[in-house]
């Protein structure tokens, strides 16, 4: 069985649990949230596009159109290809970061 691990989203303050075998925005989508985008689940579109700001993730390929190999060195994954290897600190970035930003701030307001 594969270990869970604590994902962290700085953007709005949650948390959410994800297998090994899982990837970042598989784990997301659990989230039932509909302000996190999902693009081609590929790793050729950039939407999923986050920053790992602490713990480690195993990396498939990503398009190096979304993601350079400077930015991949500071942490930017695509959430589509990066699987948790321990506990994650991440924000999210570019249009995912102004679409969860979006529904939080939304989703406050109508409280």
């Amino acid at each position: 069985m594969d270990p869970i691990y604590s994902i962290a989203i700085g953007n709005t303050n949650e948390q959410y649990a994800c297998r090994a075998g899982q990837t970042l925005l598989g784990g997301m989508e659990q989230l039932g949230r509909k302000g996190i985008p999902v693009g081609c689940r590929g790793g050729g579109c950039g939407v999923c596009k986050v920053r790992i700001e602490s713990g480690r993730a195993r990396c498939e390929r990503m398009s190096r159109g979304h993601v350079s190999a400077a930015e991949e060195a500071q942490g930017y994954v695509l959430a589509c290809r990066a699987y948790p290897q321990s506990d994650l600190q991440l924000r999210a970035v570019e249009r995912m970061a102004r679409c969860i930003e979006r529904h939080l701030a939304t989703s406050r307001s109508s409280t």
